[in-house]
C-alpha cells in the first residue's frame, strides 16, 4: 500500500444472497482525510460500512480492500477493531443484561492492550468517560444502565460517539449517524465527531442529507447509486443533491 492512503477499495463487489449490491466500488482515502458517501436507499452505502467492519451478512465475489497495508477481507472483527477500525451503526442494538460503563472499559481496555499501552483501573476510567461524556452531552446515570436499552434514538447515538471518543480509533465508518437526530443532538453529535479529527485519523460518513455536512465538512463526497459510486465533488455537490434529489444522476 501506498503510504497516503490509509484505506484503498478497489473494483469491490459484493452480494447478499442472490442479489448483487455493490458492483464495482473504487475508493482511496489517505490519513486525516474526512470523505462522505451520499445516495438513495438500496445504493449500497450501509453494504459498504457492513463490509469494512466486518459483519456477515455480505459475501465479497470480486475486488479488495486493503487498510493500513493489510488485506482487510482476511481480518476477522475483533482484528479489525484492534488495528483501529470503528463502525457507528445507522440502528445500534439494545444488549441487555451487560452495563454500558462495564462494556466501555473493557473495549477500550482490549484496545489499549492492543496498542501495547497499561490498561485504565476504574477510577482512571471513570475520570475519563465522564471528561468525554462532556463533549456529547450525555447523562451520567446512562453509564449504570445496559447497553442502549431504554436509549431514545439520540442517546444511542450519543453513546456511538462516545465509544469512539474513548476508543480513538484510526478509522471511523459513520453509518448515518444523523438519523432521527433533532437539530440540538446533530450539532452536539457533530461537535463530538469533530472533536477527533486529526492528520492521522480518517473517516467515512454516510449520510442522506446535505444537513449533516454543514457541521462535519468532508474533503470529499461521493455518491453512491445502483452500487456504484456514479460522481465525486465537493461540498457544493451535497446541495445540489438537497436541490435536484438522486433522480438526475440514474443512469450516470
Amino acid at each position: 500500500m501506498s503510504q497516503e492512503w490509509l484505506i484503498e477499495i478497489e473494483d469491490l463487489h459484493a452480494r447478499a444472497g442472490d442479489a448483487e449490491i455493490l458492483r464495482g466500488i473504487d475508493l482511496k482515502i489517505g490519513p486525516g482525510e474526512v470523505h462522505a458517501i451520499m445516495g438513495p436507499n438500496g445504493s449500497g452505502k450501509s453494504t459498504l460500512a457492513g463490509l469494512l467492519a466486518g459483519k456477515p451478512d455480505f459475501e465479497v465475489t470480486a475486488g479488495s480492500i486493503r487498510f493500513r497495508g493489510k488485506d482487510l477481507l482476511e481480518l476477522e472483527p475483533e482484528e479489525r477493531a484492534r488495528q483501529g477500525m470503528f463502525l457507528a451503526f445507522q440502528y445500534p442494538v439494545e444488549i441487555p443484561g451487560v452495563a454500558n460503563s462495564y462494556f466501555l472499559k473493557a473495549s477500550l481496555n482490549a484496545i489499549r492492550s492492543a496498542r501495547g499501552e497499561e490498561e485504565l483501573d476504574a477510577i482512571e476510567f471513570l475520570s475519563l468517560v465522564r471528561e468525554k461524556m462532556k463533549l456529547v452531552e450525555m447523562p451520567e446515570d446512562l453509564m449504570s444502565r445496559a447497553i442502549n436499552e431504554g436509549f431514545s434514538g439520540g442517546e444511542k447515538k450519543r453513546n456511538e460517539v462516545l465509544q469512539m471518543l474513548l476508543l480513538e480509533p484510526t478509522f471511523a465508518v459513520l453509518d448515518e449517524t444523523d438519523s432521527g437526530l433533532d437539530i440540538d443532538a446533530l450539532r452536539t453529535i457533530s461537535s463530538g465527531v469533530n472533536h477527533l479529527r486529526s492528520p492521522e485519523r480518517s473517516m467515512l460518513v454516510i449520510t442522506h442529507y446535505q444537513r449533516l455536512l454543514d457541521y462535519i465538512v468532508p474533503d470529499h463526497i461521493h455518491v453512491l447509486s445502483e452500487g456504484r459510486i456514479v460522481r465525486t465533488g465537493g461540498k457544493e455537490l451535497a446541495v445540489e443533491l438537497e436541490e435536484k434529489g438522486y433522480h438526475w444522476l440514474e443512469g450516470a
